[in-house]
């Protein structure tokens, strides 16, 4: 019995060995423009220009109906970034505040209205990449 098991750790660990390792791309030393990257996806994923550009436009007004006014006020792109909406609350007007700046002085804050404000947060596999 002890025999089988210790068969079965091999043959498991032999499949781990095998399984096929991603290919490490060269890191890319300069700054894409956005025909650049439409060129790159293009020739990585056998579609024209024209697809791709399509692709991200179309990504992008997915994102933007997930968080405009109204919206879910999340979007997630599985594995690589999440971006949300958050909502900073109105701030009032405050008189006779320490200046920060110069001690000893006093000054007024003006009231800020209600916000919404774009956080964008890496996941864990964008985190990976670093």
């Amino acid at each position: 019995m002890a025999a089988k098991k210790a068969s079965t750790k091999k043959t498991a660990a032999k499949a781990k060995k095998a399984a096929p390792t991603k290919k490490k791309l060269p890191a890319i030393k300069q700054k894409y423009t956005k025909s650049t990257i439409l060129t790159e996806l293009s020739s990585s994923t056998e579609l024209s220009k024209k697809e791709v550009s399509a692709v991200l436009d179309g990504l992008s007004e997915l994102i933007e109906r997930h968080v405009k006014k109204g919206g879910a006020g999340e979007f997630t792109l599985p594995g690589l970034l999440k971006i949300k909406t958050v909502i900073k609350p109105a701030r009032k007007a405050r008189k006779n505040v320490p200046n920060p700046f110069r001690p000893g002085e006093l000054m007024d804050v003006a009231a800020k209205p209600k916000s919404t404000k774009i956080k964008v947060l890496p996941l864990k596999a964008l985190k990976d990449f670093v």
